[in-house]
């Protein structure tokens, strides 16, 4: 039995605790399989990862600003309302996907509404905030050197 590396092929369960023990993001039912280090989890987290066997249930407490910024006021954008569909139903506090110029789609969290405009917070929905990394290890195997290398083609 091996422990996790970079490139392993990884099985886990995971859960983020925000401090109250609300459940930020889990793997719920079904568990997370993904190569460490092709992007699936930030590499904050991954690198608690490393050297862990499969049967292994850690938790690690994560510091604010260590695996997400803090936030930005650059990141809190006032747009027009008319951008909005007028049937959206647009509340404080409901997060939102938004496409950038660049085509990518980044979550927004909508902070106020006002007649004719809309104040939305685009900073991580976790930035400056401590939380509680927990995971199941179900499965680490090796990755062929060649299927690394074909995968980051």
């Amino acid at each position: 039995m091996s422990g996790i590396a970079p490139g392993s092929h990884v099985v886990m369960h995971y859960s983020l605790h925000l401090e109250g023990g609300f459940v930020a993001d889990t793997s719920g039912d079904e568990p997370l399989e993904f190569v460490l280090g092709d992007g699936t989890l930030e590499p904050g987290l991954e690198r608690h990862l490393i050297g862990l066997e499969p049967g292994g249930q850690r938790e690690f407490a994560i510091a604010p600003g260590t695996v997400f910024p803090f936030s930005t006021k650059a990141a809190v954008q006032v747009l027009e309302r008319s951008a909005f569909s007028r049937e959206m139903p647009l509340e404080p506090g409901l997060i939102f996907e938004f496409n950038t110029p660049a085509g990518d789609v980044v979550p927004g969290r909508i902070v106020s509404i006002e007649e004719d405009s809309v104040t939305v917070d685009f900073n991580h929905p976790l930035a400056g905030q401590p939380f509680t990394f927990v995971v199941e290890i179900l499965e680490v195997t090796d990755v062929p050197a060649a299927d690394t290398a074909r995968d980051q083609d």
